[in-house]
């Protein structure tokens, strides 16, 4: 059942993006439809255009962090700083639940970069609880800076 659940999260995005436009939050998508998203997204980042992926993962970005990221020019700085950029074009993630309640989902998420090394980050999606056209979508709140586990042979 998760992998027929994944495909069909796939195929959502990759039709998605296929035709440029963007998945915007929904009160449908669940916590981890919101990481594989924004994961994927930032995987294939200039799938269909030049930070595609960015601009996606930007979508996700919970009003209270794009309060402080944003806008999405200085979001994108960050996300090409040292820290970030290790997540564009990324060969293969996966994650785990580290915490989860009715409001919020905490995820340990494994990345190998494109250079073949080893991180990982502290994922935490939220349910929007402010009124407005995303109350009660989950969006994501903060992403930790990655620790670095070693290279791959």
């Amino acid at each position: 059942m998760k992998i027929l659940h994944k495909i069909v999260v796939c195929f959502f995005l990759i039709s998605n993006i296929a035709y440029a436009d963007l998945i915007k939050p929904d009160i449908n998508l669940k916590p981890i439809e919101v990481l594989m998203i924004q994961l994927n997204s930032l995987k294939n980042n200039n799938n269909p255009y030049k930070d595609a992926g960015v601009e996606q993962t930007w979508e996700f970005a919970h009003p209270l962090n794009k309060a402080s990221t944003g806008p999405l020019e200085k979001f994108k700085q960050m996300i090409y700083s040292d820290n970030y950029s290790i997540l564009i074009s990324h060969l293969n993630n996966e994650s785990i639940v580290l915490k989860e309640s009715t409001n919020k989902f905490v995820y340990k998420v494994y990345i190998l970069s494109k250079d073949k090394k080893k991180y990982y980050y502290i994922w935490q999606i939220e349910k929007v609880e402010q009124d407005g056209k995303f109350k009660n979508c989950w969006m994501t709140t903060g992403v930790s800076d990655p620790i670095y586990l070693g290279d791959t042979i």
